[in-house]
This record gives structure tokens, sequence and C-alpha cells, in this order.
């Protein structure tokens, strides 16, 4: 099969078309023949060297496609060969043929594309796990969403709000701000000129948001604590900001509040199944019925994936890159 390897740490051009042969299928696992994956920030920092690819799982980037089954035990899972899915996966989406277990495939939506569905997996998995799961957004309580016009953030505005939170989302330019508010927020709020903190609480009557979801750290988490609401939850997902920070933690121990995070890459697959299973029930219906929809910037051919990274870096994007096989 023709696969995009990481010929060495570095920038996109370090991306080049190779040959390898098809994956090896170990118990539990499908046969994928690709149509589309999706390009995420954790695809750009294993090309730089800087996300360990977990054991075990294929060294070619790549963590989410959608395409057909073509072989595998299908046995009681309810999916049959040539159905349309699309998956999660460790490595290896960027390729013609991709392995995945059975467990974190789901059924593409009705009415979407390939490659529209093969955008969902990587950041519909997260949100869920962190916002719902591991921060508990309760019925009632608001969301602040730090990046809201990248892939995680768009599906973080539309699940919120589909689900009856308010939510406010940071961005790096007014349109960009727009773009949110378009997909839900009530309020986009432009990090370069505005005061996140004071447009939050002023905007809530001072209490602060429930929920904060940050993919920056570093200098925004002293900012964040002061912006969260009594009994708040931080929750990090990755430190494009830096790894570091100086934090009160009498305001911590004085409000109750919780700074939490995780990584999902490195998660066992029964894990990934249990959030399967819970998008599969409550959040499908909200896609096929329209109420969330996928945002796709741009698409490029798998050849292209070197563009597609340069793209990713230069963050004028709102929503998803995606690579076309």
């Amino acid at each position: 099969m023709l696969a995009i390897e990481i010929t060495q740490p570095g920038a996109p051009g370090v991306l080049q078309m190779c040959e390898r042969p098809l994956p090896a299928l170990q118990a539990g696992q499908v046969l994928i023949k690709v149509h589309a994956a999706g390009v995420n920030r954790p695809d750009v920092l294993q090309r730089t060297g800087n996300y360990p690819v977990p054991p075990g799982a294929s060294d070619l980037p790549g963590l989410e496609v959608a395409g057909e089954i073509v072989d595998g035990d299908l046995a009681g899972s309810g999916f049959t060969k040539g159905q349309l899915v699309c998956a999660l996966v460790q490595g290896g989406g960027y390729a013609e043929y991709c392995a995945a277990s059975i467990e974190l495939c789901l059924p593409v939506p009705k009415g979407l594309t390939p490659i529209e569905a093969a955008s969902l997996p990587e950041t519909f998995f997260t949100v869920w796990s962190n916002v719902f799961d591991r921060a508990m957004l309760a019925d009632g309580e608001t969301l602040l969403v730090q990046g809201g016009s990248s892939g995680i953030g768009v599906t973080a505005i539309q699940l919120a709000t589909a689900f009856g939170h308010r939510v406010f989302a940071t961005a790096g330019s007014d349109e960009k701000c727009r773009a949110c508010e378009a997909l839900g927020a009530e309020r986009g709020i432009n990090y370069r000129t505005e005061d996140f903190v004071e447009i939050v609480k002023s905007s809530t009557d001072g209490k602060g948001a429930d929920v904060i979801l940050d993919m920056v750290g570093g200098d925004y988490v002293p900012r964040e604590i002061n912006c969260l609401a009594d009994d708040g939850r931080l929750v990090f997902i990755a430190l494009l900001g830096g790894g570091k920070a100086n934090v009160s933690l009498g305001q911590i121990l004085l409000r109750r509040l919780t700074v939490t995070g995780s990584t999902l890459r490195p998660r066992p697959v029964a894990f990934k199944a249990a959030i399967a299973s819970q998008l599969r029930q409550h959040v499908w219906p909200l896609i096929e019925s329209g109420k969330i929809k996928p945002v796709i910037y741009k698409t490029f051919p798998l050849q292209q994936a070197a563009q597609a990274h340069a793209l990713m870096e230069a963050s004028s994007h709102v929503g998803k890159i995606m690579l076309e096989v």
C-alpha cells in the first residue's frame, strides 16, 4: 500500500510517500480501506519528534480515518464487510489501508461523506472524554473553550451548545471569533485584543466558567484559575503554551477548584470503547439530525500531507484539515 511516513523528525517536508505492507491484523481488529483521514495536532507533534508512538502502534501518522471494512473478525460486532465506518486509531491513518479496533469503529452517520465522517473520531472522543466525563459538565453550567476555531474547539462548542450549555470561546482573530459564534458560542473572545477573564466574568454576573477546556497551558493557567467559578474544573488536553505555570494554590483550596487533564492515545482500547458507546448513543443522533455538523476547512490529497501540516502550523484554519485517499 501507499502511505505517508515521517522520514526523520523535522519540518513538514519530512512527510514522504512510501510503500508499506498492509497492516497485520491483531485479535479484535479490522482492516479499513481508507477513504479519508484527519490531520490533528498530535500528528504534527509526532512529526517534530515531540509525541512518542505508543508501544505496538504504527509509526505512520494519522489518528482517525473513514473507509470500508475489507477484512477482519466481525463476529458479534454488528458490522459487515463492505460497510463504511469511521474509526479512532493509534496511528497509521495516513495510508491506503489502516488497522482499527472493531470496538473503536462507528458507523458513518447518515448523510455524511467519508471525508466528513473521518473528521469526527479524534476530536469527538477527546471532547466527550474530557468535557463530559472528566470535567463532568452538568446541566446549567457554562463552558469556556480555549482555541475555539481549532478542530477540538469547533467540536466542543457544538457539543456543549447542543446539550444546552452556555459556551464562550477564545480565538486569534475577530473573523475566527465570529465563526465560533456561528457554531453556537455565546461570545467569541479575541485573545489578542480582549481579556477572556473579564468578559466571561462580566457575562456570568461575576461567577465565571464552570468548566474550561484548555490546550494552551503556560501563562494562561493563573488567568484561568481566576476565571473559574467556585467548584470549577480546568481540564488540559495539550500544552501548546508551555508545561509550567505559577498558580494560586490558595484559590484552589478555598474555592474547591479541580485542575486535571488527560491524553487519549495511550489509553487502553476498553477505555476508548466506552467513549465510542457514549458517542453512538448520545452524539451520533445529533449529527444525523443536523444539530451538529462537521466543520471541514480544507481537504488535501494524501500525497500533499506536508502541505496539510504546514497549514495546520500556520493556524489560519477554522475546523478540520483532511486528507483524501
